[in-house]
C-alpha cells in the first residue's frame, strides 16, 4: 500500500507539471515530491508517538526544500506541490485526495488555542501561488483558490475564490467547441495556479449591476412623471431627466479582446492590398 501510493505521488507529477520528463528527474530534482516523501516519514513517525524525532524530520525537510509540513498534518492521496518555496501546512491541516498547492501558500491557524485551528481542504482542491487559507474554515471539493487571495470563510465546492479578501466569483460557461479544454481539465483534476483565463472581474460584475439598477430606476421614474402629466401635473421647469444611454464595465481582458475583433473588421483602406507585401 505504501509503494503504492509512492508511485501515484510520482505519476500525478507528470499530469500537473508539463516540464516533467522522467521518473529520475523528479526523484532527484523536486522539492515538491521529496517534501512529500519526507512528511509521509514524518506523520508515521508522529502517529507512534515519537513526536520529537518526526519534528526532526520535518525540520530537516524544511532545511532542504524550502517547503514546512507539520508531522501531524494529513495529507491524502495523489497530492501534489508545484515549485514548493514559501509552502507551510499547519498541524491540524487536512488535505484531501488530487490537491495542489503552488509555491508561497499557507494553510494557516488563526488562534493560539489548541485544537481544530487550520483549514480542511475537500478532494480536488488547487490552491494558487501566494495564497493564504487561513482557520478551521472548509474548502469543498473542485474549489479552486486563486494566487495571493486570503481565505477566512468557508468556500463552497466546485467554486473559484480571488482577491483579498477572498470573493467568490462564478465561472463563464464554456463554448461548445472548447469542450476539450474542459475535459482535459478535468482529466488533470486542476486549474494552474487556481485561476482560468476566462474567470470575469467580480468587481466590473458588481458595477453592472449597479448600472442595471439605475436604468431600472431610471425607467419607473419617467412612467411617474408620465401618470403625473396624465393627472395634470406638470413637473417643474428643469426637472426633466437626461437619457441615460446604455453602459457596460468590462474587465481590461475583454475590452483588448473587443479592440481586437474590432481591428479585424476595419476593411482595408483604398489602394491597399489585402495580401501582404503587395
Amino acid at each position: 500500500m505504501m509503494f503504492e501510493n509512492f508511485r501515484e505521488d510520482l505519476r500525478i507529477v507528470f499530469d500537473r507539471d508539463p516540464a516533467a520528463r522522467n521518473t529520475f528527474e523528479i526523484l532527484t530534482a523536486y522539492p515538491g515530491v521529496h517534501a512529500l516523501i519526507f512528511h509521509r516519514l514524518a506523520h508515521a513517525t508522529w502517529n507512534l508517538g515519537a513526536k520529537w524525532l518526526a519534528r526532526i524530520i520535518s525540520y530537516l525537510a524544511r532545511w532542504l526544500t524550502g517547503i514546512e509540513i507539520h508531522p501531524a498534518a494529513r495529507i491524502g492521496r495523489r497530492f501534489f506541490i508545484d515549485h514548493g518555496m514559501g509552502v507551510v501546512i499547519g498541524e491540524t491541516a487536512v488535505i484531501g485526495d488530487d490537491c495542489t498547492l503552488y509555491h508561497g501558500v499557507t494553510l494557516g491557524g488563526t488562534s493560539w488555542q489548541k485544537g481544530k485551528r487550520h483549514p480542511t481542504l475537500g478532494n480536488g482542491v488547487v490552491v494558487g501561488a501566494g495564497a493564504k487559507v487561513l482557520g478551521p474554515i472548509e474548502i469543498g471539493d473542485g474549489a479552486r483558490i486563486g494566487s495571493n487571495a486570503v481565505v477566512v470563510k468557508s468556500v463552497p465546492a466546485e467554486s473559484t475564490v480571488v482577491g483579498v479578501p477572498g470573493r467568490l466569483i462564478e465561472r463563464k460557461q464554456e463554448p461548445s467547441e472548447t469542450a476539450h479544454r474542459e475535459q482535459m481539465a478535468s482529466k488533470m483534476g486542476f486549474d494552474a495556479y487556481g485561476v482560468t483565463r476566462d474567470a470575469p472581474d467580480p468587481v466590473a460584475h458588481a458595477i453592472n449591476c449597479m448600472l442595471d439598477h439605475l436604468h431600472v430606476m431610471e425607467t419607473r421614474m419617467k412612467q411617474m412623471c408620465e401618470a403625473m402629466r396624465e393627472m395634470g401635473v406638470e413637473a417643474p421647469s428643469g426637472a426633466e431627466m437626461s437619457e441615460l444611454r446604455s453602459c457596460e464595465i468590462v474587465s481590461t481582458a475583454e475590452e483588448m479582446a473587443r479592440m481586437h475583433l474590432d481591428q479585424d473588421e476595419i476593411p482595408p483602406q483604398d489602394g491597399e492590398s489585402t495580401e501582404s507585401g503587395k
